[in-house]
């Protein structure tokens, strides 16, 4: 019983003495950390013209990371009174002069793919209007663009002219046009007594004929 214990007692020690000798276990590495941040998206292009503002000026892009829409230039005719915009929905506004009171001429831009198609909205300014006559839309192109036109002749129904008309307007003229080029469309209106917008009718055409892209 003896000699087995001492055998026990020197196996255990050779154990101890070569475990002492053996090298530590190293820890586990940690893993780095994932970045979180996300590479930057490129910037929109700065050379890309924007939509028209009512002095024919950039406007801001109001959706981050997409491309600006199309913008235009046009001649405003030299005896029309120009105006600052009296809505935020009017992009360019002026004032008719002429015999039978001021007419009223805006431009109003709802962005790219807004306010409608070209017959909705022909057919809508044909409505504002009390007319026997059934105006046809004229179409030709401008800069590149086709431009819709069309001239009613008739009673003004209230409301429809101005900002702030709440009467009725007899022997009224109304000229609607809806320019489509990239980045619109654009509308146009004037509206006023026939004395005083029936003789602006060419000016009217020569306007739309100088509608252009916007360098």
């Amino acid at each position: 019983m003896l000699r087995h214990t001492l055998t026990l007692s020197l196996l255990l020690a050779l154990l101890c003495a070569c475990n002492k000798n053996a090298p530590a276990t190293e820890a586990p590495t940690a893993t780095p950390a994932t970045e979180a941040a996300a590479p930057s998206q490129p910037a929109g292009d700065s050379s890309a013209p924007a939509p028209i503002s009512a002095h024919g000026g950039a406007v801001a892009d109001t959706q981050p990371g997409q491309p600006a829409a199309g913008a235009i230039d046009f001649d405003l005719p030299k005896s029309w009174d120009k105006q600052s915009p009296s809505s935020s929905m009017r992009l360019a506004q002026a004032v008719i002069s002429g015999p039978g009171g001021p007419g009223d001429f805006a431009v109003f831009f709802f962005g790219p793919g807004g306010g409608g198609s070209v017959d909705a909205n022909i057919s809508r300014w044909v409505g504002q209007m009390e007319t026997t006559d059934h105006p046809k839309p004229e179409t030709f192109e401008a800069g590149g663009m086709k431009v819709t036109w069309v001239d009613v002749k008739g009673t003004l129904k209230p409301g429809q002219m101005g900002m702030s008309s709440p009467a009725a307007v007899s022997d009224a003229r109304l000229y609607g046009a809806v320019v489509e080029g990239p980045g619109g469309p654009w509308f146009f209106k004037a509206t006023g007594p026939d004395k005083t917008l029936a003789p602006q009718r060419d000016a009217f055409v020569t306007m739309l004929k100088s509608v252009r892209t916007k360098v």
